[in-house]
């Protein structure tokens, strides 16, 4: 009996695990976490904070960068997000994760240049001395957390990817950010408050 358990309960510690992983590995913020704020440089030279936005509802707080094909191939996507949800106070709010010196295209000037060729209505701040994404357990760009203004807090409401096509976004089967953004604006839960995010690894 105990031998035949034993192939059991490896493949349960497999999956265990394996979920864990999925889930961020257990570090930075989950569902129903209060996220701190912070105050990080723009490519206008402005330093910028969640609690600037004295009207917002909430946020979308997404890391990305300059230099994965992932996040390329999502910011005209971004840019949508934002000019569709900021006016009903939900603002995108992106950061760049990457260490600069490992990735130079990632440089604030690359921001700047990025920035203004693709008309950004967003925020693009740095994540100087990487300190932020560590907080949120953001490991991929791009990496969504939608945050909820609360009485309590910033608090998180999803976490994961924009969608579930970046090859093709006229092929796209599920708008988790516009799903989850529309069900906290019309009071509603969220259908799945977590998936898994796809891209790049953050570099440091």
């Amino acid at each position: 009996m105990k031998n035949t358990l034993k192939p059991f309960f490896a493949l349960l510690t497999i999956v265990i695990l394996s979920s864990f992983t999925y889930l961020g590995g257990g570090h930075g913020y989950h569902i129903g976490d209060t996220a701190t704020d912070f105050s990080l440089e723009n490519i206008d030279g402005k330093t910028v904070s969640l609690s600037d936005y004295k009207s917002s509802k909430g946020y979308i707080v997404v890391f990305t960068c300059n230099t994965c094909p992932f996040s390329v191939a999502y910011e005209d996507r971004i840019e949508a997000l934002n000019k569709k949800y900021a006016d009903q106070g939900y603002p995108v709010i992106a950061i760049m994760p990457n260490n600069p010196e490992v990735k130079p295209g990632d440089s604030m000037e690359a921001m700047q240049a990025r920035a203004k060729a693709k008309g950004f209505t967003f925020p693009y701040l740095m994540d100087k001395g990487q300190k932020i994404y560590p907080q949120y357990g953001a490991t991929k760009t791009p990496h969504v957390y939608i945050l909820k203004k609360t009485k309590k807090g910033n608090v998180v409401k999803y976490i994961g990817a924009i969608d579930d096509n970046h090859q093709d976004a006229n092929a796209v089967n599920n708008k988790y950010v516009e799903d989850a953004v529309d069900a906290l604006l019309s009071g509603n839960e969220i259908k799945e408050k977590q998936t898994r995010a796809i891209g790049c690894s953050i570099k440091v």
